[in-house]
């Protein structure tokens, strides 16, 4: 427990929705403070510390919950695939597209051809987009580089935009995303520059937080992955993986295997894959923004994930091919309205749950010790935050103890 001596900033007149308790961790009629960019103390109004405060401030009865975090993004690429949307609602379908140049192959070239400027500001809006929603922390994945030199470049911007805004950037080497067009007939020679160049790189210049991989047939074999994660973990580097999306590859079983942080997607997850999440602790990521764009019928397996007890976050997977849809809060509609996951599930999978996919112990909940992240609301409970679709309710956004409008 943190002793309460001083205080930056003392909230009053609030009601709270910890996440750190049943029935979404509610205290009425409460009070939070601050110190030093930490909860300090936080509980009753009435029972207050007494103690002076830098400043106190009013919340005047509105909801705080911890700010939300999006888990799982691609938000860093360039190039525009709206007119691959509009071709296949008219009949083209994917290989159509990719034949002509388009589908992933097109975000390749484009964020090859980008500098990191155009990069950053092409990125940027979607960082700010977020924030405007509540989310102060932020997944932001590579991918799209597929070589040393861009996918280096992408990490550096995702970098540049965690220094440029309030927002925390947790940043993922996904260099194992597709194989590239250079290793066309070789992708066991492109996982070998992964492993031997790109890794030692990365870690050198500090610029990744993990490491993540596409475990699929159109993508890298189990066998491949896990030679890329066994050389993350000798560099020292936690993994998370893209599991079980189209088929089951055993995508749950091999993220088990090596303690990955999470497995993500999981709608053709088997029920020894989730048993084996459960034992290793890894967080079940769903992804609806891709289920929806896809137009996927396989649910993911929520039953079994909750027998398990298998931690469940939800995310946006913002990206210009699956999962246009720079929104976690409209991911965590989805969440409930596709998948038929509570609100208070909802909203756990964008704050607590999120936060151990990311591997964050310092966040997620409001208690004391915790980062003072938090999202203050224009609502009347806290369910609202995953039925209201497109209706702006953030009053203001708290991170590291500083406040930001909406």
């Amino acid at each position: 427990m943190i002793r309460c001596d001083a205080m930056d900033l003392l909230l009053t007149n609030l009601r709270i929705a910890t996440m750190a308790g049943p029935d979404y961790g509610v205290i009425e009629n409460a009070a939070i403070a601050i110190e030093g960019g930490r909860i300090t103390w936080l509980g009753p109004l009435a029972d207050v510390p007494d103690v002076d405060a830098t400043e106190r401030r009013s919340l005047d009865g509105r909801w705080v919950t911890p700010a939300l975090i999006d888990c799982h993004t691609h938000l860093v690429f360039a190039g525009d695939r709206s007119g691959e949307f509009e071709q296949r609602l008219r009949g083209a379908s994917y290989e159509d597209i990719a034949r002509a140049g388009g589908g992933i192959m097109s975000t390749v070239k484009a964020t090859r051809d980008a500098s990191a400027d155009e990069l950053y500001s092409a990125a940027l809006p979607r960082v700010l987009a977020l924030q405007a929603e509540g989310v102060g922390t932020i997944e932001i994945k590579s991918g799209y580089g597929l070589n040393i030199e861009s996918e280096l470049k992408m990490l550096s911007v995702a970098r540049q935009l965690g220094d440029a805004t309030s927002a925390t950037i947790r940043t993922t080497l996904l260099a194992a995303h597709t194989v590239p067009p250079e290793f066309a007939d070789d992708a066991d020679g492109y996982i070998d520059l992964i492993c031997n160049e790109l890794l030692p790189e990365v870690v050198a210049g500090r610029l990744a937080d993990a490491v993540d991989a596409y475990c699929e047939s159109i993508a890298f074999s189990a066998d491949q992955v896990a030679r890329v994660f066994a050389r993350a973990a000798e560099l020292g580097l936690p993994v998370k993986l893209h599991a079980d999306q189209l088929s089951d590859s055993s995508g749950a079983a091999l993220a088990a295997e090596f303690g990955a942080l999470s497995a993500d997607h999981l709608e053709y997850a088997s029920a020894d894959g989730i048993r084996s999440m459960a034992r290793a602790g890894a967080v079940a990521v769903l992804l609806p923004g891709a289920f929806l764009t896809l137009g996927e019928t396989q649910l993911p397996p929520i039953d079994a994930l909750r027998a398990a007890r298998v931690p469940i976050a939800v995310a946006s997977d913002c990206n210009p091919g699956t999962s246009p849809i720079c929104s976690i809060r409209n991911a965590m509609m989805l969440g409930a309205r596709l998948f038929r996951l509570t609100p208070e599930e909802c909203l756990a999978g964008a704050t607590r749950e999120a936060a151990r996919a990311l591997g964050l112990e310092d966040r997620g909940t409001v208690e004391v010790g915790k980062r003072a992240d938090l999202a203050v609301w224009e609502i009347s409970h806290p369910r609202e935050l995953a039925y209201w679709i497109g209706t702006p309710q953030l009053a203001e956004l708290v991170t590291g103890g500083h406040t930001t409008p909406p």
